[in-house]
């Protein structure tokens, strides 16, 4: 489960500033989860699921609990917002998991393109020392 704890009554996730279909909706995002497949993973139809994430109805306790493990969430986080849950969406250090994604492609395009610079500083100083041998 992700390493964080919304045990603050203040959190953006607290059972007074969100509702249970707000952390459902932000925790399958976080999951990086489209509502059609988080529905076909639960075995319901995607009205049932749009109808949870809207606050029209709850999951039965079976369901709930399924829910909590794909979304990787406490029961308790999906039903009051404290305990093991998703981060803030507006915290400055949150950072979705497609972006996640992407910034390890991005951090591996770095590490070869400074191999890449770093091989060509080594025959650039190869050949000034030649040079200067000369």
């Amino acid at each position: 489960m992700p390493d964080t704890d919304s045990t603050d009554d203040n959190s953006y996730f607290s059972e007074d500033s969100s509702t249970f279909g707000d952390r459902v909706a932000a925790a399958r995002r976080a999951a990086g989860l489209k509502q059609e497949e988080l529905a076909e993973r639960l075995g319901v139809k995607l009205k049932t699921l749009r109808a949870w994430e809207d606050d029209v109805s709850e999951p039965r306790a079976n369901r709930l609990h399924i829910m909590a493990g794909i979304l990787n969430v406490s029961i308790v986080w999906l039903l009051t917002g404290s305990g093991e849950g998703v981060n803030d969406p507006w915290a400055e250090d949150f950072v979705p998991p497609m972006e996640e994604d992407q910034l390890l492609a991005e951090c591996r395009a770095i590490r070869r393109e400074a191999k890449r610079l770093h091989d060509h500083l080594l025959k650039l100083e190869g050949r000034l020392v030649k040079s200067r041998g000369q």
